[in-house]
């Protein structure tokens, strides 16, 4: 039994209400839940929205400008074809003898190779090859597809 005092400036009463008074019927406490679920669920929304990105126009000049770069084809000249050994210690003779060009060991199965340079146009290549070709006879331009 559930006993509620209320209490008035004027006069004080006593309520006693049974616990039937509490009860709800079946019907309207599934009303009351749906109702109540159908509000929670309408009142939250997806939220949606713009993203702008600011940047300098200079940006995508420079990442167009290295994507040219790693599908660009450049003349190289080959010093060396051989043994790691051999290709090691071409390396270091070439990086001597041409400091201002680049120098790689590329691997082509079974053997080593040194490239030299990084050249744009045929032409430069073949200047360079003269120089090239006092030091290694042999040597040859080669225009290798670089996929990086």
């Amino acid at each position: 039994m559930v006993s509620v005092q209320i209490i008035s400036f004027k006069n004080p009463r006593l309520f006693i209400l049974k616990e039937e008074d509490f009860m709800i019927k079946p019907i309207l406490k599934t009303a009351l839940i749906a109702f109540t679920l159908f509000s929670t669920t309408t009142a939250v929304q997806a939220q949606q929205g713009t993203v702008s990105v600011d940047q300098p126009r200079d940006i995508d000049k420079l990442l167009e400008f290295k994507k040219d770069l790693r599908s660009m084809n450049a003349f190289r000249i080959q010093v060396y074809n051989g043994s790691r050994g051999g290709a090691e210690s071409a390396k270091a003779q070439a990086a001597s003898l041409f400091p201002n060009w680049s120098n790689s060991i590329e691997y082509e199965q079974p053997n080593y190779k040194i490239w030299v340079g990084n050249f744009r146009t045929r032409l430069e290549a073949d200047r360079a090859l003269i120089t090239v070709k006092k030091t290694y006879a042999n040597a040859f331009i080669l225009l290798p597809k670089i996929n990086k």
